[in-house]
């Protein structure tokens, strides 16, 4: 008897079957036999989907209005730095940028 190799699925696929099982539309069955998927992978899938969730609509919003602010007046004093060098070394070369 040969051994059957193990399947690998893409993450857009793994996607699809575990947004699937979350529907409920279908049976574990069902889907296992209709995306070729053990049904503990598929309920492992499910699972990470489940709890990846409230990272994927927290992700943009881990900075405080106060850190925000903190990192714009950052980017602000480092952009008037280089302008500064920038004036500077075109003035010593002698060319006018």
């Amino acid at each position: 008897m040969s051994r059957r190799t193990r399947r690998t699925h893409s993450p857009s696929s793994e996607a699809k079957v575990a947004l699937a099982a979350v529907r409920g539309d279908r049976t574990l069955a069902e889907l296992a036999e209709r995306f070729e998927a053990p049904t503990n992978r598929i309920q492992s899938w499910e699972k990470q989907l489940v709890e990846s969730a409230e990272e994927t609509f927290t992700r943009g919003r881990s900075d405080a209005p106060d850190e925000r602010d903190a990192k714009i007046k950052a980017l602000h004093a480092k952009i008037g730095e280089l302008s500064m060098e920038k004036d500077f070394l075109s003035k010593a070369l002698g060319r006018d940028l």
